[in-house]
């Protein structure tokens, strides 16, 4: 059976930039997103309302958002920590909001300075509130298989997380290797339990690529699952202020790329994602570790 077209959805702007540490400028972020709105992705996160003091590469979210031209047919979505940060977003328009927790107790104090369980209790209501709205929602699990102050972390501490977002109504779960260790063999692990529990439809992987296994990760959830959903960003930025050593998220470019190369149906333009890369890397202070950054495609 041939695997479904794959998803995409672009995170560059909001997980990519949120961990550098040149402050990147509104203009650059604007065009950043604009470029990728023109590329055949059909999901860009743009941005986060999220404290400023926190993440203040986030702190002009609203701005970014009232300057992007919308593109028809994208669907712009943003991360909303709180009933604050959703009050925020919907003044800005997003079209689609994200709530984030994970799967290591540890891991969250360090990130959000609570619990899974208090996590949860406190987006709570931004579900609720996008429910009655009826605007789309997809839930975040980070370090799903790997944390870097736990260590590995079994399917079965996943499991109930999963559930209870489930109970809440969450109909799309991002799945996070948040520190970019996860291998082909754990990807099985977590996949042969998670689908016993969610329809597969429902499921978007987030890998990032710390030791080169992303793109291998991703391929095997798709051949052999039919997982289609993938987040990915643009040249490959990326990381965790909350992971030490955590590598960029895998590179959109190349992900596409080995999609396109292994039979996929993909309507992505990955010169044009190429060029927004580029556009971006001049702000950074850095070169991407995108392999595609480095390659002219004829």
């Amino acid at each position: 059976m041939t695997p479904p077209a794959p998803r995409f959805v672009e995170v560059g702007p909001r997980d990519g930039l949120q961990n550098e540490p040149r402050a990147v400028p509104l203009e650059a972020k604007v065009a950043f997103v604009n470029l990728l709105s023109r590329s055949g992705l059909r999901e860009i996160e743009a941005g986060a309302f999220v404290s400023p003091k926190a993440v203040p590469q986030m702190a002009d979210s609203d701005q970014v958002f009232a300057r992007i031209d919308r593109q028809s047919g994208v669907l712009y979505s943003a991360l909303v920590p709180n009933e604050r940060g959703l009050e925020r977003a919907l003044e800005a328009k997003i079209g689609k909001a994200a709530v984030f927790t994970a799967a290591s107790e540890t891991f969250n104090q360090k990130n959000i300075n609570c619990s899974i369980t208090e996590s949860i209790e406190r987006f709570k209501p931004v579900i609720q509130r996008a429910d009655a709205l009826r605007l789309p929602l997809r839930a975040y699990i980070s370090t799903a298989f790997f944390c870097p102050y736990e260590g590995y972390v079994a399917p079965d501490k996943v499991v109930p997380v999963v559930d209870r977002l489930c109970a809440l109504g969450v109909k799309e779960l991002s799945i996070g290797d948040t520190i970019g260790r996860a291998s082909p063999k754990d990807v099985r692990a977590l996949l042969d339990v998670l689908l016993k529990r969610v329809r597969v439809e429902c499921v978007f992987l987030h890998f990032h690529d710390t030791f080169g296994m992303a793109i291998a990760n991703a391929l095997t959830a798709w051949n052999e699952y039919g997982v289609s959903g993938f987040d990915a960003s643009t040249g490959g930025v990326g990381g965790c202020p909350y992971a030490p050593g955590a590598g960029g998220n895998v590179a959109m470019e190349d992900l596409v790329f080995a999609f396109a190369a292994s039979g996929a149906k993909v309507d992505v333009d990955v010169r044009k994602l190429q060029d927004a890369g580029s556009l971006i890397e001049k702000h950074l202070g850095h070169l991407m570790p995108s392999r595609l950054s480095k390659i002219a495609l004829r």
